[in-house]
């Protein structure tokens, strides 16, 4: 069915978002005419035509006395009228369901009944002239024209009644010309040589709707390559589930799963939905969802992907999510909507192909009168001007960027590199500055307590308990630090009450009756608060390249230092390959850290950068990191640069809106919450690579595409026009110029890291 997109207030005044399938379409023509038809549906706000996909992303507000249904309809409506089919998004046509030779059929009755009109036309290359009657040539002829080429009469048509043109048109009036001249000279010839047949043209104008035919065949194959990663992701999920009931298990249709439900997951079976193990342990291959080739452990508690593979154990998960909510399905649509998406250089090929048709027919016809005030005959003027509309068929310029976003957008989602939006995918190529945050992006991101300093004189377990309780309730990576090492200590952590974390700064609140402050070195000195006899240990312990926070407690004076804590995190594995890798590219890197400079800068020595050259940012406050994206776009030599900025796509989704490119590095669980163009779905900074060198190489291949495309063009019109090509021969070109661009974004498909 249609995906139909509503927010929670479905009255009047809703923005909807429609995704519709459409049939028919063949040429960037056609993609500009049903825009223009859906963007005339009262309440449209945007419209936009995938000729690749054959699909359209429609965005609407429903009018007042209407609902999404109704507007729906009106839609659907408007396709059809602009001569065009609507369906459901996502499916596609029947015969091409079946295997890849279906749809063949009209292609191989083409090719049967035009090879006897063929074989004079090979016989003169050796000197023989083979003439077939001129009544079997209309016979073999005729039901090619206007029985297998009915579809290209029927959208013609509309869109000559719409006052515009497209492919369909082009092929419909050249044959119609050629088969209609060969009719007109059979029917005059002298009647005083009844055994003389005139030179006709009927092979001519079945030979083309032919080969145009086996064009769009050739194509149609070619797109459901482009498609196959978002075939392999559905694939993904399995029909049948195990429900755990009273009675036992119980196989039912995962489409009846609900969440809290536990299902049994048996060794080698691909895990239904998203959920958490309820029991037992096993090892998960999650490869197609993250590109991780290793299994991963999976014991009680640990959270559950749908679509990955179970290994050798027996599990029994709880579900957490159905359904659109599973992160599969987030994924799915992420890599839909990048592909449905229209990159901005497309919007270049739309103005083309919008003047692109009536600019052909018009030098068609100066063809037609050229010859004809050159002198030549009636015949061999229309025979060039035929062969002028078949070769400029707009076919290639419709599908040489939606062809390469495809591929490229596929391509990248296998490697466990989501791109949802296709300008980051345009931009990505320009990059020549990457801003990495530190912990969990160039880290492990798991610190751990390497030091607990008290003032001399205190209890350093009762210290630690205030502490741990006070942290007990933040997700910041240094709170569970501490918590873990309480745990580890076996210190019994009370409840803290009125906990209010400070952000950028630390976390407040009260044990026992007591007010706690803990956090950065920065806030103690904005507070007031002297380290007093453990400053030098500070120090030293941020020499050595820890993170320092401090633990003060209020009192009748104010606040007084009650202990010191360092942290240590350690650099991920092929974070500093990643790093070398991008500077070999000539690329700027960068770390922006909040840590203080003494412990970013020996970080980043450890990762390879050069805290001298300006590759480190250290104290950086989280609202703060957007305005250092944009210092970095701006440079220091006058110059604008294109910023990535890779971060965990959270706390840092400011920066990652500023950047020309946000990269975020997601974990598998929260994908559509990225604030970023790109999600990285493992944590391995060598996919920022990947993914840079895949917008290159897509960027290089839709220029290639649009060269192409252009370049028949370019060089065929003239040539046809001047007598050169005969419509056969344009025909061949015509289609050859589609397959080639569809064969050239193909080779994104051999794409390896």
């Amino acid at each position: 069915m249609n995906t139909i997109t509503t927010p929670p207030n479905t009255a009047p005044g809703s923005v909807h978002s429609l995704d519709l399938g459409i049939s028919g379409m063949t040429c960037a023509s056609c993609v500009g005419r049903v825009e223009r038809a859906l963007r005339k549906v009262p309440g449209v706000q945007e419209a936009s035509v995938n000729l690749a996909t054959e699909s359209a992303r429609i965005a609407f507000v429903t009018q007042v006395g209407a609902d999404a249904a109704a507007m729906e309809a009106l839609l659907r409506r408007a396709v059809r009228n602009a001569g065009y089919e609507p369906r459901a998004a996502g499916q596609e046509d029947a015969p091409e369901d079946l295997s890849p030779w279906a749809g063949f059929l009209p292609v191989g009755i083409g090719l049967l009944l035009s090879a006897p009109l063929v074989l004079p036309m090979i016989g003169d290359l050796f000197g023989q002239h083979w003439m077939l009657p001129a009544w079997v040539q209309f016979v073999l002829a005729t039901p090619v024209q206007f029985i297998l080429g009915a579809r290209f009469y029927k959208a013609g048509w509309h869109a000559a009644k719409a006052l515009s043109g497209n492919m369909d048109l082009l092929v419909a009036l050249g044959t119609s010309a050629g088969w209609g001249l060969s009719m007109w000279l059979w029917l005059t010839a002298p009647s005083d040589h009844p055994g003389h047949v005139p030179h006709l043209y009927f092979e001519a104008s079945a030979v083309v709707v032919t080969l145009v035919l086996l064009g769009k065949w050739l194509e149609a194959r070619a797109k459901r390559q482009t498609t196959a990663a978002i075939r392999a992701l559905h694939a993904l999920r399995p029909d049948v589930v195990h429900l755990l009931t009273k009675q036992g298990e119980v196989d039912v249709p995962v489409s009846e799963v609900l969440v809290g439900d536990q299902l049994v997951v048996r060794p080698g079976e691909r895990i239904p939905v998203d959920g958490t193990v309820h029991e037992g342990h096993t090892q998960v291959d999650e490869s197609m969802l993250t590109g991780e080739p290793l299994p991963v452990a999976r014991d009680a508690g640990a959270a559950l992907t749908g679509g990955s593979i179970n290994g050798d154990g027996r599990i029994v998960m709880a579900v957490t999510a159905v359904g659109a909510e599973t992160v599969l399905a987030q994924i799915i649509r992420l890599v839909e909507d990048a592909q449905a998406a229209k990159a901005p250089i497309q919007r270049l090929v739309d103005q083309v192909s919008a003047i692109f048709v009536p600019v052909v027919l018009v030098v068609a016809l100066v063809t037609l009168a050229g010859w004809l005030a050159m002198g030549a005959g009636l015949e061999a003027a229309l025979i060039h001007a035929v062969a002028v509309m078949v070769i400029a068929c707009p076919c290639a310029l419709g599908l040489a960027t939606p062809a390469a976003i495809m591929a490229g957008t596929g391509v990248a989602a296998k490697h466990g590199i989501l791109i949802k939006d296709v300008q980051a995918l345009e931009l990505a190529h320009k990059v020549d500055t990457v801003a990495f945050d530190k912990t969990g992006t160039l880290t492990v991101g798991q610190p751990r307590l390497t030091a607990f300093e008290v003032v001399p004189g205190l209890d350093d377990t009762a210290v630690m308990a205030a502490v741990a309780a006070v942290q007990s309730g933040s997700e910041h990576p240094l709170a569970r630090a501490v918590v873990a090492a309480a745990g580890e200590r076996q210190i019994h952590v009370a409840t803290a009450q009125d906990v209010r974390a400070v952000p950028g700064r630390g976390t407040e609140g009260e044990v026992d009756g007591q007010s706690y402050l803990v956090g950065s070195l920065r806030w103690m000195q904005e507070l007031g608060v002297g380290l007093g006899p453990l400053s030098d240990r500070a120090e030293a312990l941020q020499r050595e390249g820890a993170t320092v926070s401090a633990v003060a407690q209020r009192v009748t004076e104010g606040l007084a230092l009650r202990a010191l804590m360092a942290f240590g995190d350690e650099p991920k594995p092929g974070a500093r390959e990643a790093l070398a890798a991008l500077k070999a590219r000539g690329i700027r890197t960068v770390m922006v850290s909040g840590d203080n400079r003494g412990a970013a800068e020996a970080m980043a020595r450890r990762l390879g950068l050069d805290p001298a050259a300006g590759e480190v940012m250290a104290e950086v406050l989280p609202g703060d990191k957007a305005a250092k994206v944009a210092a970095l776009q701006q440079g220091t030599d006058g110059k604008h640069h294109h910023v990535a900025m890779v971060g965990d796509g959270v706390n840092d989704a400011p920066a990652l809106a500023a950047a020309d490119v946000g990269m975020a590095m997601g974990n598998g669980t929260d994908v559509a919450m990225h604030a970023a163009g790109i999600t990285l779905m493992r944590g391995d900074p060598m996919l920022v690579a990947a993914a840079l060198d895949i917008s290159h190489r897509t960027v290089m291949k839709i220029r290639q595409n649009l060269f192409w495309a252009f370049a028949y063009n370019v060089a065929g019109i003239p040539l046809a026009a001047l007598g050169y090509l005969n419509p056969v021969v344009a025909g061949a070109a015509m289609a050859l110029s589609s397959v080639s661009v569809m064969a050239n974004a193909l080779l994104l498909k051999r794409w390896r890291m």
